[in-house]
């Protein structure tokens, strides 16, 4: 066992606690020097023995009285460790950090409710930043590559195939039509063929919760005639009625030409003192484009369901079904003075009517063009002439707008990215009903079930317009419009006799007009030869070639009968 452990002598205090004030001078000898004792009563609240965690650093720090018994800043016993205290510092003089999840940030949280915004406000601020984050992008891809070619250079070909033998006589650059204007007198209805059924007010109601299934209308036939092969046009220019000819698709590719991107092109032709307007069997304007103006690129590949040509096909059946589905089919008709003229007897045709009308261009220069509507109905007894057209949604993500969510509660916001994404072809569809001075445009939103499902879709809204009030809400002027036809009409009753094509340049907004030879789009004359990677052996002939193209178009037809 070791030594025992002295404890000392403890003086006893009879008087109080604590040492006592005056000790004996036997047991002064045992008391340690200069060592303080804070006097207290029993009425003082006791704190820890020693705290390690005090920071006298942070004067925000509240006081606490029960550390009283540790300040000794005030006492005289340590008169040289008093410099010292004064300048010492700890290295993170920082508060410890509050608790994120503690109870005290809970109960603070609570004191302030959130306030609640509006939804319409917070989804536009939405669309701002995905709009900016869209140009930033755009932006910085442009300054990574000044040298890169434009997109439209990169992406898109020209709808017809230019051959060296064609002659260049001029181009136009859209810059020039935008300060074009011409106003024309109403126009006089020559004739009206064909049969309308009526409207089925019923799909007014629609909404994406009791969306309806788009029917597929095998049966019916549509007619995409142009100008020259249109018997009632051959009779009237027979007669003498006008010096200038075409249809309604054709001058509405004319009139909106400032809003195009994809390439078009249009046959002139001019015989005697008239100007026949055509296009090529199998042309582009026969179908519908899609995000035609929109800022984000397609995928290139042509067996991409969602390609510029893909699309485009997918659309133009939507447009045909649709407008065939959302009438009165119970055999209920409008006749009209003639019968369908393409149409052959006992033959089952769209619902359509031809009004082939004539306005008047100068004081010798008129122009007759078939126009179409698509149904009919019955407001206040007075009987309103319908278009029918439908929107299709093929794959959110590249609109950046759900229609499924977005149609019943911002409608608007829709339509405005339908009109910076399609501003062309809802500019034509306008341009179209204005000029069958149709009292109402009809416009479905059709989207597929599921966005890689390009054969089943469904319709989840109708909206009416008057073409007129929808004309100034697109910013479509009439006066520019009929400006521009009048320019062109101008420019080629100058050319010589012969055969003409106006082509839209493909990468740049301008319009060319070439002199080709009287046999051109032909059904032997070889317009657009195959791609080089698609040739494995070249026809010896041009006939040939013409032969194999022809039959390479009727099978594509054909698929694309069976698919939709």
């Amino acid at each position: 066992m070791g030594g025992a452990f002295n404890v000392g002598a403890v003086p006893f205090n009879p008087d109080g606690w604590g040492p006592p004030d005056s000790a004996t001078a036997g047991s002064t000898n045992h008391l340690p020097l200069n060592v303080p004792f804070a006097p207290f009563s029993r009425s003082d609240k006791l704190g820890r023995i020693a705290d390690w965690t005090r920071n006298f650093n942070n004067p925000a720090r509240p006081k606490n009285p029960a550390d009283s018994v540790f300040d000794f800043t005030n006492d005289d016993s340590f008169p040289a460790s008093a410099d010292d205290d004064a300048s010492f510092r700890l290295v993170d003089g920082k508060p410890p950090p509050r608790p994120k999840f503690g109870p005290k940030w809970r109960f603070q949280q609570q004191r302030q409710l959130p306030q609640r915004r509006d939804e319409e406000v917070e989804a536009r601020k939405r669309e701002a930043e995905k709009e900016r984050a869209r140009r930033d992008r755009l932006y910085h891809m442009n300054r990574s590559n000044p040298n890169a070619p434009r997109r439209e250079a990169a992406v898109f070909k020209s709808s017809v195939d230019i051959q060296p033998e064609w002659n260049m006589h001029d181009q136009i650059p859209f810059s020039t039509f935008s300060k074009l204007s011409f106003t024309v007198p109403e126009p006089e209805d020559l004739l009206l063929c064909g049969a309308l059924e009526y409207y089925d007010r019923s799909y007014d109601r629609i909404t994406p919760k009791n969306e309806r299934r788009l029917e597929r209308f095998k049966n019916r036939n549509f007619f995409k005639v142009t100008t020259t092969d249109d018997p009632v046009i051959r009779r009237l220019a027979n007669e003498d009625k006008a010096t200038v000819f075409a249809t309604d698709t054709i001058l509405s590719t004319l009139m909106c030409a400032p809003r195009s991107v994809y390439s078009w092109d249009i046959v002139v032709q001019r015989v005697g003192n008239k100007l026949f307007f055509d296009k090529r069997d199998g042309s582009q304007l026969d179908l519908l484009s899609v995000h035609e103006t929109s800022q984000e690129p397609l995928p290139e590949a042509k067996d991409d369901i969602n390609s510029a040509h893909s699309l485009s096909v997918e659309a133009a059946y939507i447009n045909q079904n649709f407008s065939q589905q959302v009438l009165i089919r119970d055999g209920n008709k409008v006749t009209f003075d003639e019968a369908n003229p393409f149409a052959n007897e006992g033959e089952e045709v769209a619902s359509v009517a031809y009004r082939y009308r004539r306005w008047k261009l100068d004081d010798d220069m008129y122009l007759v063009a078939r126009c179409e509507v698509h149904s009919v109905v019955d407001v206040n007894k007075q009987r309103s002439f319908l278009t029918l057209n439908a929107l299709n949604e093929f794959d959110p993500k590249y609109s950046g707008v759900d229609w499924r969510q977005k149609l019943e509660t911002q409608r608007g916001a829709v339509l405005a990215t339908e009109l910076k994404n399609n501003a062309n072809k809802l500019a034509k569809w306008t341009a179209q009903a204005l000029l069958a001075s149709a009292d109402m445009m009809k416009l479905g939103y059709v989207s597929r079930i599921h966005p890689r499902d390009h054969f089943n879709h469904v319709i989840l809204a109708v909206v009416g317009y008057k073409p007129r009030d929808f004309a100034a809400q697109i910013n479509l002027n009439t006066a520019n419009m009929w400006g521009i036809v009048k320019s062109i009409v101008d420019l080629c009753m100058k050319l010589n006799e012969g055969k003409y094509v106006l082509v839209k340049d493909p990468s740049k907004p301008q319009v060319r007009i070439y002199e080709v030879p009287a046999d051109a789009f032909e059904n032997d004359y070889v317009e657009e030869p195959l791609p080089e990677e698609e040739q494995a052996q070249p026809p010896a002939e041009g006939a040939e070639g013409g032969e194999a193209a022809a039959t390479t178009d009727d099978v594509e037809d054909k698929q694309i009968d069976v698919q939709a």
